[in-house]
């Protein structure tokens, strides 16, 4: 019988930066996003990098519902950057789209900068497009269409507290198979 939430195949290699896991639906995505919004940081920085319909935005949505954002996670795509707040101790989740944006200049014009040196968690939709502004120690997360309903997620970690974040967050989606 396959799992309707996703199936890993050679899951957490053996250097423990990459996972691969396979989203079987919008459930199962949202699912894996909110598993990983359990466990995230302050100061936490994840990119999502993949095609248009690729299931950043309802990951992002997961990652929202997990964290304990007070509203529902939208996509911030004509105001480039939505805040979510969390009731209980008002930390900050920014969620940022940059499609739009072109290179560090742009990066710095809409106060990135500054946002990677607050207690927020960012999650940034396109980073590919502003790479070069980018801490070196993130989680990357490339998404990849199968079919009408099937993601590949592919999770890179860079730097020991991504790695344990990545550890954590394959045990989550284990637990829940």
């Amino acid at each position: 019988m396959k799992s309707v939430i996703g199936k890993s195949e050679n899951v957490l290699k053996p250097d423990m930066k990459l996972l691969e896991w396979t989203s079987q639906g919008v459930e199962a995505t949202f699912h894996a996003g909110r598993c990983l919004g359990e466990i995230l940081q302050p100061g936490d920085v994840i990119c999502l990098a993949g095609n248009l319909g690729a299931g950043k935005t309802v990951f992002t949505k997961g990652i929202g519902a997990g964290w304990g954002a007070r509203e529902m996670v939208t996509s911030p795509t004509f105001t480039l950057i939505h805040e979510h707040r969390r009731p209980q101790d008002q930390l900050i989740l920014y969620h940022i789209d940059c499609y739009r944006l072109h290179g560090m200049t742009d990066a710095w014009s809409i106060g990135l900068e500054e946002l990677l040196h607050n207690e927020g968690i960012l999650v940034i939709e396109w980073p590919e497009n502003i790479e070069d502004t980018l801490p070196p120690e993130r989680l990357w997360i490339a998404f990849d269409v199968l079919d009408d309903t099937q993601r590949q997620l592919d999770f890179s970690a860079t730097g020991k507290r991504y790695e344990m974040r990545l550890a954590a967050l394959q045990q989550k989606l284990f637990d829940s198979l």
